[in-house]
């Protein structure tokens, strides 16, 4: 009897050593990403808590979370195993903030000035219901056994799409969505932020206020080789600068996104590995280095946030997009725009249309072409944050494609040669989620 209890002794002490040395230094960022997940989900898409855990949080580890939503203070805390509790705060305008303790929520804060489109036009360039319309050219029956083939069966959890969005020359020709979602509900892009963070750039290179070809403006790199590093670098993820991006450990990305207060200093204080323009290397810190330079262009707070959507998001009418701040108060340019599939769909289509909307230059044609064209070291995968088929990744899809690519399979692929934009989001990526399949059958419902 004795041996059998010394043996469950160690049995159990072996386990406890298993759980120190494997999970509990991840609990900080497990139950960070669940409070997170669960403020933004509930509070800026309606979710229920059981929901999310059922559908957002059901990954790996991230399911050892217990969470729990406060309605009236508009927060949300999670924890593992009564572990390391994390906070995430609900403020109107602004979405969810994971937070620490050092952060004052009783402190005033600013949200952006925001317009909705009104001009009484039908989707896509108003927000009024899409006109009905019919191409002659599109096999219909093929188009939504195409779609239909995206989403799993009910109960099914093997493709995991929520929603897909069609438009072909200008004009909704199809769209469908999962159980509990429909065309209003807003849905996290990840890391297709990146490609907003881009456009505003954009704006501001069109009206003349930044060089992206000049040295980085941070003085905090001035007396070392980063002085060196171009903005045209940060856009093309060829800095040089050192990063680590790898969601299946603690790492550079998962340490900014679930625990920095100032997500841009990240990579800001990062050393220089390689010379700029000489190694490709996939950073969301430095599109969150991005968001801050951008910042660093404005005199106020209110004019960086108020920048964001008066010269773009609402600009063409993604009013339904929120983009979350950090705790400093800087938009979390690599992964935290929310919006519908519909809105997003108006982003590609602004893309499409090479950066013309409804007769309104937002971005000059040189930046669409400049965004679509291979880095040179990132063997034609990457222009400057948005993804590229020129390499035939997909390869029944046409190479000119580029699009936004976002974590568990958010994709806004805009293909000029065929003039559609496809928007898929889910839960599921490449290669679990066949795109080359799903492109491919849409595609192949227009006939030449």
């Amino acid at each position: 009897m004795k041996k059998i209890i010394k043996l469950l002794a160690l049995v159990l002490v072996l386990i406890i050593l298993y759980f120190g040395f494997t999970t509990y230094p991840k609990l900080d960022l497990i139950s960070g990403f669940s409070a997170k997940s669960i403020a933004s989900g509930h509070f800026l898409d309606n979710r229920s808590k059981e929901l999310i855990e059922k559908t957002d949080n059901d990954i790996n580890l991230i399911d050892l979370a217990a969470n729990t939503i406060d309605e009236a203070g508009k927060f949300a805390t999670s924890n593992v195993y009564g572990l390391k509790e994390r906070k995430a705060i609900y403020r109107e305008g602004l979405g969810a903030t994971l937070i620490n303790d050092d952060f004052d929520v009783s402190k005033p804060y600013l949200v952006p000035k925001r317009t909705k489109l009104e001009n009484n036009l039908s989707f896509p360039y108003g927000n009024n219901e899409p006109t009905d319309t019919v191409f002659s050219n599109i096999d219909y029956s093929k188009l939504k056994k195409a779609i239909d083939n995206a989403f799993d069966r009910l109960g099914g959890k093997s493709k995991r799409t929520r929603a897909v969005v069609v438009l072909y020359k200008n004009k909704l020709i199809a769209e469908k969505y999962d159980i509990n979602f429909n065309k209003d509900s807003r849905i996290l892009g990840w890391s297709m932020t990146k490609s907003i963070t881009s456009s505003a750039f954009g704006v501001l290179a069109k009206q003349g206020k930044i060089d992206i070809n000049k040295p980085a403006p941070i003085a905090e790199w001035q007396k070392d080789e980063r002085k060196k590093i171009t903005i045209n670098d940060l856009l093309h993820m060829n800095s040089g600068l050192e990063w680590e991006e790898n969601y299946n450990t603690i790492c550079d990305a998962t340490k900014m996104l679930f625990l920095a207060a100032d997500m841009g200093k990240v990579q800001l204080d990062k050393p220089a590995q390689f010379k700029p323009n000489t190694h490709w290397n996939y950073s969301s810190g430095t599109t969150n280095l991005l968001s801050l330079i951008l910042k660093r262009q404005f005199k106020t707070q209110q004019e960086y946030l108020d920048f964001w959507y008066s010269a773009l998001i609402d600009k063409i009418g993604m009013n339904s997009m929120i983009v979350e701040q950090d705790m400093s108060g800087t938009f979390i340019g690599s992964s935290y725009a929310w919006a519908t599939p519909r809105d997003w769909s108006k982003f590609g289509l602004l893309y499409l249309n090479k950066g013309n909307w409804n007769g309104d230059q937002i971005l000059d044609e040189s930046w669409i072409k400049y965004t679509s064209a291979p880095t040179n070291t990132s063997e034609g995968r990457y222009g400057a944050q948005f993804w590229l088929n020129a390499a035939g990744k997909f390869p029944d899809v046409p190479r000119d494609m580029f699009y936004c690519n976002g974590f568990q399979g958010q994709m806004v692929a805009i293909i000029p040669s065929l003039d559609m934009v496809i928007v898929r989001m889910g839960l599921k990526e490449d290669p679990a989620f066949d795109f080359n399949g799903f492109l491919k059958g849409i595609i192949g419902s227009v006939k030449n």
